[in-house]
């Protein structure tokens, strides 16, 4: 992901990116089968994030609370520093070759979280449905945030602008 966010999606083979791995590139092939297939393997660290976060709640923990803490939980694995975390998302977000990838990892994500939450919806009449509604309109806000984040070049911390997003989503679809 290093050497993908530094050189670009397009400009690294997949030789560089055995050779930083340490491995060959028969052997990266065997792993994993396409360079966007490494994206989405970081991308999958995050959604058993969430989805451990959201199984780890306390009971009596509002929907919404779990949601926008789980959200907030996956920041420290994006990676080990604030910089190299704005590179890889913005190497995400911004190679078109990477759309597809971003948009999976974001549908693995809804559905993630739908799941887990159903399980803390039980006293709702519809709990599947109004799961999969609270993680689509949770992961709508992260999208928010993040390109909020790309726009300011990732100088602030991302977890504030995500709380900022949150509340604003809360104010304005509560009606004030």
């Amino acid at each position: 992901m290093t050497l993908l966010a530094a050189k670009g999606f397009e400009e690294t083979t997949a030789d560089e990116i055995a050779q930083v791995a340490g491995v060959s590139r028969r052997t990266l092939f065997r792993y994993f089968p396409t360079k966007a297939d490494i994206v989405t393997a970081w991308a999958q660290q995050m959604t058993d994030v969430l989805r451990a976060h959201i199984n780890n709640s306390l009971p009596g923990t509002s929907p919404r609370a779990m949601l926008y803490s789980a959200l907030e939980a996956v920041v420290p694995y994006m990676a080990r520093t604030r910089s190299e975390a704005y590179a890889f998302v913005y190497l995400i977000e911004r190679t078109p070759a990477l759309l597809p990838v971003s948009l999976r990892k974001y549908a693995q994500w809804e559905d993630s979280l739908a799941d887990a939450l159903s399980h803390h919806l039980t006293n709702q009449p519809d709990n599947i449905l109004a799961a999969r509604v609270a993680a689509r309109s949770g992961i709508a806000a992260f999208r928010t945030a993040i390109d909020e984040w790309i726009r300011l070049k990732g100088r602030p911390p991302l977890v504030p602008i995500i709380r900022k997003v949150a509340a604003l989503q809360a104010s304005i679809l509560e009606g004030g």
